[in-house]
């Protein structure tokens, strides 16, 4: 176990154990701030449920994140292979991304229903956004007197794109797929929460209404542990695969 990881351990405990002490020593009640000790025991208790929830909400933001970044990809990389378009499609994007996500759950659900369809494409939607600004910023990175070498040799566009712009976007691709990780969870569930049949925002929902606050406190701390997980995920498979530094200097 290294430096960081132990002192992030240190931190974990002494915050955990501020809390579980503060609680005991005002003697706080449960709808204000329960006890660790308690919401782990009804995480335990709960521990089934949970993970069904778990389950369908990993689906989704999962699914949601795959599709939204392969989106926003492929979009940034038709803007640079045909830059008239950009003057159009990025002023759009952004009006469109300029409102809350929040406010097109409505809409969403109207389209695809109350199941997992609607979660999908409000997290495809939020994740795409947030991928095609990185990816079209990554693209433009790359060196012009590269370029026109490539260009001097007779390569095109698309080559140009495929072996220099894209290589030379991915470290930077990468930040925005770990940032987008969290994201996909949080709209996930939301949108859950707005209208569903199952997940972790559903059971929230469902908890806060029957005024159960250990289950919405159970719930959280699975929502974290996902959201966790998916990022370290990512986080590890990018730095595996993706090893040279960006055209600033800096490796993902």
């Amino acid at each position: 176990m290294n430096v960081r990881v132990r002192r992030g351990v240190a931190g974990a405990a002494l915050l955990l154990g501020a809390w579980e002490g503060g609680v005991r020593v005002f003697v706080l009640p449960d709808y204000l701030l329960p006890p660790v000790s308690a919401i782990v025991l009804a995480t335990v208790r709960l521990r089934a449920e949970l993970a069904a929830a778990a389950g369908t909400t990993a689906f989704e933001a999962v699914g949601g994140f795959a599709l939204g970044s392969a989106l926003g990809i492929g979009v940034a990389m038709g803007l640079v292979l045909v830059p008239l378009l950009r003057r159009v499609v990025v002023p759009l994007l952004v009006a469109i991304n300029a409102v809350p996500v929040v406010a097109y759950a409505p809409l969403a659900l109207l389209w695809f229903g109350i199941g997992a369809a609607s979660k999908l494409a409000m997290v495809s939607f939020v994740v795409g956004f947030t991928v095609f600004v990185a990816a079209l910023a990554g693209l433009e990175r790359a060196d012009p007197a590269a370029v026109g070498l490539l260009q001097s040799f007779g390569c095109g566009r698309f080559g140009v794109l495929l072996r220099l712009r894209l290589p030379a976007a991915l470290p930077v691709i990468a930040d925005a797929l770990r940032l987008a990780t969290v994201r996909s969870v949080i709209i996930a569930i939301v949108s859950e929460m707005l209208g569903a049949y199952r997940g972790l925002g559903w059971t929230i929902f469902q908890a806060v209404l029957q005024i159960d606050f250990l289950r919405v406190w159970a719930a959280i701390v699975v929502a974290s542990a996902l959201s966790l997980t998916f990022f370290a995920i990512v986080g590890a498979t990018s730095k595996r695969l993706i090893f040279w530094p960006t055209p600033t200097g800096t490796k993902s």
